[in-house]
């Protein structure tokens, strides 16, 4: 699955600015949440998070 681009680098600057993995719109993933973490990793978002 391929995210349009404008998404996806909104994406990596609101997860640079948190400790804890966010959704696209800046709000906190739940740990329960499978799919939206899945995306996260496979878009390779985890790599801007805040630590």
């Amino acid at each position: 699955m391929s995210l349009d681009e404008r998404v996806k680098k909104n994406w990596e600057k609101l997860q640079s600015e948190s400790s804890v993995p966010v959704d696209a719109m800046g709000r906190p993933i739940d740990p329960r949440d499978e799919k939206t973490l899945a995306i996260w990793k496979e878009q390779g978002i985890d790599r801007f998070l805040n630590q």
